[in-house]
């Protein structure tokens, strides 16, 4: 029976004991969490202002010492606790177990003050991780606000080098203006002395007709006095003609006699010559028609002769298609370059089956080039340079 009191004693009175070193614990964890929660929230919601010196702020959390709370909370569980033990002591146990609680009470004490100062200690290391954190995000602020600082000397240079550039094309532009001025100046100054010298030449050209005028006036007179003259000297030469002019009438007359009969005979020897030249152009012409009969025929043939070697070479080269039937018939025009190459092809005439019509033009063009077109004269490659080719299943023509 008194084993079971100790044993009950014993056991009740560590329970004060456990509370004591687990709730300053507990708390302790509790204020560190909040401190860490706090620092994360708060600091990094300010706004950066680069011009404040404080990197570190603090905010007041409670004025209760973690003493006072551990005090507290073995008050409550000895209270609670009380109840329960008075059924098995209600007398003497009372002050058999006054230095036990005691005891217990300053071994809780002393548990929350190191729980107190373990809290304290991670305040502290709390406050130093957010003084860091406030430092760098300090240092952050002073590169941003350095880099920032940067971009506007930049931004300040740049707008000095375009005001420069500014000035530089107003301070162009208005030479261009002074110089277009000066040479509107000059265009003018030099009309004006254009003007001057029409001016001046008009007033020559005035004098010179005006001087012309009096000299046509002296001699107008002159060739009067000269007239007069000379109608007197063509008097007496019109007397003296008439006397030579009968001598010479019949002079004229021997001469007209002998004259015709020149006339005549020059006469008769043109008409001679006249039916030799004729002669002689019937000739030429009927030579030059035979030629030009030789060369078409001549034309004709190579014409025909590069018509059939195109024929062959594309009859060898066209595969008809299966399908086709001798009742097909494509009308296909080809267009052929200096060299016999193939420029161009084109449907003039379709057998209305697009594989037929496919195969004609791919035959042409794999029979190409024609080679033989360059060994023809000049004017037969122009006429031959396009031709119609005509494709039946039986006969290319």
């Amino acid at each position: 029976m008194g084993k079971g009191k100790a044993h009950m004693a014993v056991k009740s009175s560590r329970d004060p004991q456990d509370v004591g070193y687990q709730w300053p614990t507990v708390l302790a964890i509790a204020v560190h969490v909040a401190i860490v929660l706090f620092s994360l929230i708060s600091l990094p919601s300010r706004t950066a202002e680069p011009d404040s010196s404080s990197i570190v702020q603090a905010t007041l959390v409670s004025t209760e010492t973690f003493t006072d709370q551990a005090q507290q909370a073995t008050e409550q569980q000895a209270a609670m606790n009380a109840p329960a033990a008075e059924p098995e002591a209600p007398e003497e146990p009372v002050t058999s177990e006054e230095p036990s609680a005691n005891e217990e009470q300053v071994a809780a004490e002393l548990a929350a003050e190191e729980a107190a100062q373990q809290a304290e200690e991670a305040e502290a290391q709390a406050l130093e991780e957010a003084r860091a954190a406030a430092e760098a995000d300090a240092q952050r602020r002073a590169a941003e606000a350095a880099e920032q600082a940067e971009q506007q000397a930049a931004e300040a240079a740049e707008r000095e080098a375009e005001a420069a550039a500014a000035a530089e094309r107003q301070r162009e532009v208005e030479e261009a203006q002074r110089q277009r001025e000066a040479e509107e100046q000059q265009q003018r100054e030099e009309e004006e002395a254009q003007r001057q010298r029409e001016a001046e030449e008009q007033q020559r050209r005035e004098e010179e007709e005006a001087e012309r005028q009096r000299e046509a006036e002296e001699q107008q007179q002159r060739e009067e006095e000269e007239a007069q003259r000379q109608r007197k000297a063509e008097e007496q030469r019109l007397r003296e003609q008439e006397e030579a002019q009968r001598e010479r009438e019949a002079e004229a007359q021997r001469q007209r006699e002998a004259e015709e009969q020149q006339r005549r005979e020059a006469e008769a020897e043109r008409q001679r010559q006249a039916e030799a030249a004729a002669e002689e152009a019937m000739q030429r012409q009927l030579a030059g028609e035979a030629e030009a009969a030789a060369n078409a025929q001549q034309a004709e043939q190579a014409a025909n002769s590069f018509i059939n070697i195109v024929r062959r070479a594309v009859e060898q080269a066209w595969l008809i298609p299966a399908g086709a039937s001798d009742s097909m018939s494509a009308t296909l025009q080809v267009r052929l370059g200096p060299s016999g190459e193939v420029l161009a092809t084109s449907i003039v005439s379709s057998s209305g089956d697009s594989a037929f019509d496919r195969s004609v033009m791919q035959a042409v063009e794999h029979a190409a080039p024609f080679g033989e077109l360059r060994d023809l004269p000049a004017d037969q490659q122009r006429n031959l340079r396009q031709f119609n080719l005509r494709f039946t299943p039986g006969d290319v023509r």
